[in-house]
């Protein structure tokens, strides 16, 4: 039983692990090309045209990875985990529908109009249809992010024979967590989108320097990232208080605090070790947790010895570090390089915001394994366990399906990279 735990855990965490590195691109990209549609209809300059027509086939292209991996993804809350749809199916299925009913037939609809649509209705009609679809990935974000939220901090349901139902649909979606992850979310498909912008178009420059078009493209995703990056620092400052009021032993596990203590330090580094409950070779700054989380250079915080049923340490540890130090490197990149494009290109930067092109994808992975192992024991945080969600599919069966999908997802991710780095040369 342990071992197809184990094994159902890790097979759901990779399929929703590459599925969500699409809709991080669409929902910001989306957006992007409103902005690029509008501005040819405001210019009538014939580089914006083309760039939107580039973007609108990697965000369809991109979009179509994001269906197909979602639609796997949604089978497996079937065959890998019953336990979780017949506990609160009655909450999960509603939310799930409304993201289907009023945000995928949207984009999918008023997409067909941006591919297909560019001689054959008005320019308001084209523009239009490029908002609805923007619109529409905000509101599928909104419901995937209001079941995410509530599965963190679950508010507004009852239990009627052992089966949650919802007593308040508005408690159920606007839950303690919701607003922080919903913007938070937003904020990092804007900067992964710009940097898939600003990497793609130096990939263009480093084929054919005169492209005046991707120069200008360059320079909006390194100016939006900029403007971007240090909102969403803002962002997660709030939403990190946020954990600490309702999560307090995802903080604890993030922050490596063993015991509860007052003028908490800042951990910069170190190896967390379960065993003897502390952390090797560490690296601290007095007082700085206590200062970063309650605003006191000697507010008290929770330790992971003050809870029951925590999160594995180091694993948690280590993904919050990473998507803080990637958050850290972009910073550093866009507002230098929105400096220097001022004036000019250089070759080197070139290679460098290149380098940068799935940046964000780093940072949106480490996220999501921060939140989503900070969440365990629980599926739903107080609520079912994730060992009580579990199907009977035996170790060998979970074994060979997730071989399957471990090298199918390989050759779908390298195949997708690949064409958009050619295209954007081409």
């Amino acid at each position: 039983m342990e071992e197809a735990l184990l094994l159902a855990r890790v097979q759901f965490g990779l399929n929703i692990a590459f599925h969500i590195l699409f809709p991080s691109i669409t929902i910001g990209l989306a957006w992007v090309l409103v902005y690029f549609r509008v501005r040819y209809e405001a210019t009538r300059d014939a580089a914006w045209l083309e760039t939107y027509r580039l973007w609108v086939k990697v965000f369809a292209l991109t979009f179509a990875m994001g269906v197909v991996t979602g639609v796997t993804m949604s089978f497996q809350f079937g065959t890998n985990w019953p336990g979780y749809m017949n506990k609160v199916g009655n909450v999960a299925g509603p939310l799930l529908a409304y993201e289907v009913l009023t945000a995928f037939f949207l984009e999918a609809t008023f997409l067909g109009v941006m591919l297909f649509g560019m001689n054959r209705v008005p320019g308001w009609m084209h523009v239009g249809s490029a908002a609805i679809v923007a619109f529409g990935t905000t509101v599928s974000a909104f419901w995937i992010l209001a079941l995410n939220s509530w599965m963190q901090t679950p508010a507004g349901h009852t239990i009627e024979n052992g089966t949650l139902i919802a007593g308040s649909w508005w408690a159920v979606i606007f839950n303690p967590s919701f607003p922080y992850r919903f913007v938070h979310m937003l904020l990092a498909s804007g900067i992964t989108a710009a940097f898939l912008v600003a990497g793609l178009s130096a990939w263009r420059l480093l084929k054919a320097p005169d492209d005046a078009g991707a120069r200008g493209t360059l320079r909006f995703g390194a100016q939006l990232a900029a403007v971007l990056v240090p909102l969403q620092i803002l962002a997660g400052d709030q939403h990190g208080l946020n954990t600490l009021e309702h999560q307090p032993a995802k903080i604890a596990a993030m922050e490596a605090l063993w015991h509860t203590e007052k003028g908490a330090p800042l951990v910069l580094f170190a190896v967390p070790n379960e065993e003897t409950r502390q952390n090797d070779f560490a690296i601290t700054l007095p007082k700085g947790a206590s200062l970063i989380l309650t605003h006191d250079l000697d507010g008290e915080l929770k330790g992971i010895d003050a809870f029951k049923d925590h999160p594995p340490v180091a694993s948690v540890f280590f993904a919050f570090r990473v998507m803080v130090g990637m958050g850290v490197l972009m910073l550093v990149v866009s507002w230098f390089g929105s400096f220097v494009l001022r004036s000019r290109a250089p070759r080197w930067l070139l290679w460098v915001f290149a380098g940068f092109t799935f940046s964000g994808w780093i940072a949106v992975l480490a996220g999501w394994l921060t939140t989503e192992i900070g969440r365990q024991p629980w599926l739903v945080t107080g609520v079912l366990r994730t060992a009580d969600a579990v199907g009977e599919a035996g170790g060998a069966t979970l074994g060979a399906s997730l071989t399957a999908y471990i090298g199918t997802y390989a050759v779908l991710l390298l195949a997708y990279m690949v064409t958009l780095t050619h295209m954007a040369r081409k």
